[in-house]
C-alpha cells in the first residue's frame, strides 16, 4: 500500500510539473509580436529589396506567425545600425538587422565610432552571397583596370566601412590605385544619380546591387574588376583585384579584407537573445530561403539566392579576428588607419 501511493504520488507531481514547465526543445512562439528588419541601407536597392521579400515570408515559418515590418535605417554606411542593435535594440528576438558585410570587421581594423563587438553579436544567415566590383561609366577616362595605376577616378561613397568607401581606399593604398572617393551618399541608388549628373565617375559595390541600376542595365558602365578571393563565374573574364598583389604580405592582407564575401547580406540579432529565439529565427530564415512562394519572389524581382548559415557567417567573423598581428596591422595601414586598442 505504501509503495502504490508512493507511486501515484509521483506520477502525480511529474503531471503536474509537465503542466507548469515547458518541455526541453519546446517551440518558441511569437504569437502577437511585431518583428522588425532593419535595414542599413537606402530603400530601392538590392539590400532593400531583400529584407522586404524575406519579411514577407518570415513570419510563416515562426511559431504563432508574427507581423514582419521594414524599416530603412541608412547612415555611416551602416555602422550606425549595428551600433544600435548592440546597445539599444530589445533582446528579444523582435528587431533584425541587415547589415553591411564589411561593418562586423571595422572593430578589427581600427575603423572609427565602433560600439559593437561583432563576436558577440547572434548571425542569423543571409539569403545570398555576392561579389563586389567596381565599374566606370562608359565615358570615363578610366578605361580598364590598369587604367587605375595612371589615371585619376572619382568614385562616389557612403560611410566608413561600406563597401562604395572601404574598397576604392583600401586598394588605392595597398595597390597604388588611383581612387579617389566623394562620400555622403545615402546609397547605391543615390551615387547611381551622381554618375548619371557628372558628379562622380564610377563606383564599387555588390554586382547584383549594380544591376538594379539604370546605367547598369542600359549598359552604360564599364566592370573594371571584381574585388574577390576567387571569381566569380556570372562575371565571365572580368579581372580579379587579388592577380595584383605585389608580395606575400600584400595577398595576405588583400584576403583578410576580402573575407567580408564570406558573409554575403548578414542578417544579425543584438547580443543576449536567448538561444532559443536565436535558434528559431536562423530555422525560419532556413525555410524561408527553401519556400518555392519565396523562391518565385526572389526570382520575379531578379535575385540570386545562394544561402549562407548564421554559424558559418559567425565562424567567418571568429577566423578573421584570429588572423595574426602582423597581417591585421599591414592591412589596418593600407586602409589608413591605426589599430585601436584592446
Amino acid at each position: 500500500m505504501i509503495v502504490r501511493t508512493f507511486a501515484a504520488l509521483c506520477c502525480t507531481l511529474m503531471l503536474l510539473t509537465s503542466t507548469l514547465t515547458p518541455a526541453v526543445g519546446a517551440e518558441v512562439s511569437f504569437a502577437g509580436k511585431t518583428i522588425s528588419i532593419l535595414v542599413g541601407f537606402g530603400p530601392g536597392g538590392a539590400n532593400d529589396v531583400w529584407g522586404r521579400t524575406i519579411a514577407q515570408h518570415l513570419g510563416n515559418h515562426l511559431a504563432g506567425h508574427p507581423r514582419v515590418i521594414v524599416q530603412n535605417v541608412p547612415g555611416a554606411g551602416g555602422l550606425s545600425l549595428m551600433n544600435r542593435l548592440y546597445n539599444l535594440s530589445p533582446r528579444d528576438g523582435t528587431v533584425i538587422g541587415l547589415v553591411n558585410r564589411g561593418i562586423p570587421f571595422e572593430a578589427l581594423l581600427g575603423g572609427d565610432g565602433v560600439q559593437f563587438d561583432p563576436l558577440k553579436m547572434n548571425w542569423i544567415g543571409s539569403p545570398d552571397r555576392d561579389t563586389t566590383v567596381c565599374v566606370a561609366r562608359k565615358d570615363a577616362r578610366v578605361k580598364d583596370m590598369r587604367d587605375l595605376f595612371t589615371t585619376e577616378f572619382l568614385v562616389g561613397a557612403t560611410g566608413s566601412g561600406a563597401d562604395t568607401a572601404i574598397y576604392p581606399e583600401f586598394l588605392s593604398e595597398l595597390l597604388g590605385m588611383k581612387f579617389k572617393t566623394i562620400k555622403g551618399y545615402q546609397g547605391t541608388k543615390d551615387i547611381s544619380l551622381a554618375m548619371e549628373r557628372g558628379e562622380v565617375e564610377g563606383l564599387c559595390v555588390a554586382y547584383d546591387s549594380l544591376l538594379r541600376e539604370t546605367l547598369a542595365r542600359e549598359g552604360r558602365v564599364n566592370i573594371l574588376f571584381q574585388a574577390a578571393l576567387t571569381p566569380d563565374a556570372k562575371l565571365g573574364n572580368v579581372p580579379v583585384a587579388t592577380e595584383l598583389a605585389r608580395s606575400e604580405a600584400d595577398r595576405l592582407a588583400l584576403r583578410l579584407f576580402l573575407a567580408r564575401v564570406q558573409l554575403g547580406r548578414p542578417l544579425v540579432l543584438p547580443p543576449g537573445v536567448p538561444s532559443e529565439r536565436v535558434s528559431a529565427l536562423r530555422e525560419a530564415l532556413s525555410d524561408t530561403i527553401r519556400d518555392p512562394q519565396f523562391l518565385r519572389d526572389a526570382e520575379r524581382q531578379g535575385l540570386n539566392v545562394d544561402y549562407i548559415s548564421g554559424p558559418d557567417i559567425a565562424g567567418a567573423i571568429a577566423s578573421a579576428y584570429q588572423t595574426p598581428k602582423e597581417v591585421v596591422e599591414r592591412t589596418v595601414s593600407a586602409l589608413g588607419r591605426k589599430l585601436r586598442q584592446q
